[in-house]
Formats: C-alpha cells, sequence, structure tokens
C-alpha cells in the first residue's frame, strides 16, 4: 500500500498520518473549510477541499471521497472514528471500486451496528448478557408483562443507540408506557429507527472494554482491556489500562469472550468489544468496529502500533504475534480535553486557543490537532486533544498525569482539564471504587474545582499516603526504555 487517504479530521487524523509516514506510506487529506489551516491538512503529503465546513457537506460525502481516492490513486482509506467509519454502504462503495478499506467487512458492521443483531450472533458463544428480551417489541402490554418477569428497575435500550440516546430507566411499572413511548420517539429521530429491546438495569456498573485484533486468516487476539467508567453525558472522558479491578481470571475470561464477540461476525481488523461489570459479573453490550478514541492507552501497555496492525491486516498478513506473546506492562491513563465547561453541565465553550502548550515529558504523549491562535469549529466533536500518561504502575501513572495536566497551558476557553485532574485524585479513583455514576455522585458542586493548587497538593499527597497504606494494583512489569513515534516497542 503506497497511498492511504485519512477519512476524516483533526487529532485522529494526523495520529493515523504519523504512523503512514513512518511506514514510508504517503498520505492525503480531506478538509473542510474550516480546516483548511489545520495541522494534520499541511501534515499530509496531498491535500483536498471537500466543501463547507457542516459534516453533511463534507466528511459525510461518501462519493466525493472515492472519487478523489480514484483522481490521486490512493490504495487505501483509514476512516479513524466517527464520520463515516462505521458506515456498511460506505465501505461497501469503497471495496467495490478497488480501494482497500482499511477496517472490518460491511456485514461485520452491519451485524454489530444493531444492537439485537449483536445479540443473536454472539449467543451461540454463550457470552453472558444482561437479562431481558433480546429481540425488538412493540407491543406496549406485552412489553410491560416481560418488564414485569425480569423485574425492575428495567432498562429501555434503541436497538441502533448510542451516547444515552433513546434509552430510558423505568423503576416502576406505573411508569413504563410513558418512557417506552419517549425511547421510541427519540430512537426514531436520532437513528431513524424505532426499534427498542428491554433488559434488566444494571445499577452501579463499571464500563470496561476489550480491545481485538484480528486478520483474514482466522487469527483473533485480545490486548486486554480499558476501563472507561469516568464519564460524563453517557460518553467517556478518562480511561485506563489496565482495569484497576480485574483479577487475571476475571481478564482472561472477559478476554476470551471478546475474541468469540469477534468470531461471530467473522471479524478482521481492530475492533472493541464493550462489557458492564458489576460485583464480579461482566455482560456484553456491544462491538464498536473501528478504532476507539481510547486507543492510545492500549498502545501504551502492550507495545503494539494499532494503526499499522490496522493496515497490515488490511493487506492480508496475518499477524505477527499469538495471544502468548501479549503481556501487560505497566499502566496507562488517558482523559480527553474538551472544550468545554464543567461548571456549566460540561457544555461546549467554543472560541478561540489564545495560549496552547503542550505538556511535555517522560511518559507523556499528547495526541492533538490543535495550535496556539487556532478557532475551536463549531461544527464538529469539541475534542481538542487526548492527554495520555505512561507509569511503571497506576499510582506512577496518576502522579505523571496530574503533573502533565498542571503544565498543559490553554487559553481561551474553559476544558475539561482540571475536571479530570480532580477526578483522577478523588479517593473513588484512587482507591479504584467508582463506577458509571462517578460524576453524579461526586461532582455535584462543580464550584470545588475553585480550589487552590496548595488544596491540590495536599489532597494528592494524603491521597498518595492512603494508596502505599492501603494497597493499590501495580503492574508485575517495568516499562522499555525504548520507544517509537507511538508506544514502546514490544521486547
Amino acid at each position: 500500500m503506497k497511498k492511504i487517504l485519512i477519512a476524516n479530521r483533526g487529532e485522529i487524523a494526523l495520529r493515523v498520518m504519523k504512523t503512514c509516514k513512518r511506514l514510508g506510506i504517503s498520505t492525503v487529506a480531506i478538509y473542510s473549510e474550516a480546516d483548511a489551516n489545520a495541522p494534520f491538512v499541511r501534515f499530509a503529503d496531498e491535500s483536498v477541499c471537500l466543501g463547507p465546513p457542516p459534516s453533511s457537506q463534507s466528511y459525510l460525502l461518501g462519493d466525493k471521497i472515492i472519487e478523489v481516492c480514484k483522481e490521486l490513486n490512493v490504495d487505501g482509506i483509514h476512516p479513524g472514528y466517527g464520520f463515516l467509519s462505521e458506515n456498511a454502504d460506505f465501505t461497501r462503495k469503497v471495496t467495490d471500486a478497488g480501494i482497500n478499506f482499511i477496517g472490518p467487512s460491511p456485514e461485520a458492521m452491519e451485524v454489530m451496528g444493531s444492537k439485537l443483531a449483536a445479540k443473536a450472533a454472539v449467543k451461540k458463544y454463550g457470552i453472558p448478557m444482561v437479562p431481558g428480551i433480546d429481540e425488538a417489541i412493540t407491543d406496549v402490554p406485552l412489553a410491560l408483562e416481560k418488564s414485569k418477569e425480569i423485574g425492575y428497575p428495567i432498562l429501555i435500550k434503541a436497538s441502533a443507540g448510542g451516547g444515552g440516546k433513546g434509552m430510558r430507566i423505568v423503576e416502576k411499572p406505573e411508569d413504563f408506557v410513558d418512557q417506552m413511548d419517549m425511547a421510541v420517539s427519540e430512537a426514531v429521530s436520532a437513528f431513524g429507527d424505532g426499534a427498542v429491546f428491554i433488559e434488566r438495569y444494571v445499577g452501579s456498573p463499571r464500563h470496561i472494554e476489550i480491545q481485538v485484533l484480528a486478520d483474514k486468516h482466522g487469527n483473533v487476539v485480545h490486548l486486554f482491556e480499558r476501563e472507561c467508567s469516568i464519564q460524563r453525558r453517557h460518553q467517556k472522558v478518562i480511561e485506563e489500562a489496565p482495569s484497576a479491578v480485574l483479577t487475571p481470571e476475571l481478564r482472561e475470561a472477559m478476554g476470551k469472550a471478546a475474541c468469540d464477540v469477534a468470531r461471530a461476525c467473522d471479524y478482521f481488523g481492530a475492533g472493541t468489544v464493550e462489557f458492564l461489570y458489576e460485583n464480579g459479573e461482566f455482560f456484553f453490550l456491544e462491538m464498536n468496529t473501528r478504532l476507539q478514541v481510547e486507543h492510545p492507552v492500549t498502545e501504551m501497555i502492550t507495545g503494539v502500533d494499532l494503526v499499522e496492525e490496522q493496515i497490515n491486516v488490511a493487506l492480508g498478513k496475518p499477524l505477527t504475534f499469538s495471544q502468548e506473546d501479549l503481556q501487560i506492562k505497566g499502566h496507562a491513563l488517558e482523559v480527553r480535553v474538551y472544550a468545554e465547561d464543567p461548571k456549566n453541565n460540561f457544555l461546549p465553550d467554543i472560541g478561540k486557543l489564545e495560549v496552547y502548550r503542550r505538556p511535555t515529558g517522560e511518559g507523556v504523549r499528547v495526541d492533538d490537532g490543535f495550535e496556539e491562535g487556532m478557532d475551536i469549529p463549531i461544527y464538529y466533536d469539541p475534542m481538542i486533544a487526548k492527554l495520555i500518561t505512561y507509569g511503571d504502575d497506576r499510582e506512577d501513572a496518576i502522579r505523571k498525569m496530574t503533573k502533565a495536566i498542571e503544565d498543559y497551558d490553554i487559553v481561551g476557553i474553559q476544558t475539561t482539564l482540571e475536571f479530570c485532574k480532580y477526578a483522577i485524585n478523588h479517593e473513588a479513583f484512587v482507591s479504584g471504587e467508582f463506577d458509571t455514576h462517578f460524576v453524579k455522585y461526586h461532582f455535584q458542586d462543580p464550584n470545588i474545582l475553585d480550589i487552590t493548587d496548595e488544596d491540590v497538593q495536599l489532597v494528592a499527597s494524603a491521597l498518595g499516603n492512603y494508596v502505599l497504606n492501603e494497597g493499590s494494583y501495580h503492574a508485575d512489569y517495568s516499562p522499555s526504555s525504548e520507544w517509537s513515534d507511538w508506544t514502546r516497542k514490544r521486547s
């Protein structure tokens, strides 16, 4: 593969391009008028403007992207995440045009793109699932009866849902009809598909996902787990690898289940299987058929460049390592730096980056797509960067992240940095005793972010003593001193 077009923008486009450059592959950037001066456009070997800022007039123009590929003799398309990355129709068109799509088959996307189809596919592998109805239901009286059998509280979920849309928690039977009507209506509005199903509501879950990698020869491996339980509006904001709560036995069981999910849809490429975890039990949630935003923490603890592996798989190459070759080394944290105001319910805070200076240092990685003086476009997701730290163990990674956040200098907009600093130094996080309701239970007063740096240092010191005295997760491995552009080299 000599030339790859990255059908995306911002930090993920730049991140993919850097691996391509290391591999000697030429890159093509596509961009909207809003991104004309973005770093990823300048970094690419060639670039083409697709149109005005709105995604519907630029980044979602699949046919136009394919035409650009033909004109520039592009061999492959890397979709990044978001936009067209999980669009089965686009994937088919790419393949039909004789261009290599760096991702899974459209058939795998379709199966895993529907929660109901995914449940049906994995059932034969005995994957643990939350008790409930694994088929679409529209008969309200029957649904009400089934809900009583499952036991309240229950969760009504859109089959094609995501990001908390088309989802309703029902505490008691008398609320069921209204909540189901709202879930169906929201699902139709958001996804054009009103199919819903019902399952038991898991009240205090952790969100743990497993990175999988499969080739076109039937080989499937997992690259361990990522803990993604610190969320706001059902969307992740802090991730880490490995999880502080999984035992080796649970890790092995979840890893096997994730590989079986991949086998259930004949998957190839990089993908992520998401689970809910509570009280020693885990339940299949869904599979994301693309590279994840939080993939860097997996790269840091395994030494594997996932983008390079995606390209190799797309070329038909078999995996060069087995499950036994993979091991966890150290600990990694990632915080998403959003242009949002945590004191105002995390609402977007669009503006100009008057000052923008990245942190540096051992074990610090910044994946971003902005520079000082740039505006944050209102048309796209408000993520500015991903800040990642790697340490010998969890305590070391938290310490480095705290310092990196303090060194990250952003002026002109509100960001999630101070919230992330608060969260990773909170007793619940440090002790590992947290779940997806962290914001709800531990961030009720946003003004807590006004505490001084001296206060933060005192709290961090106290929590550090807590960890030393009470014990916490420590990896059994030391990090390698050798680093490539993106990850440590596996020894």
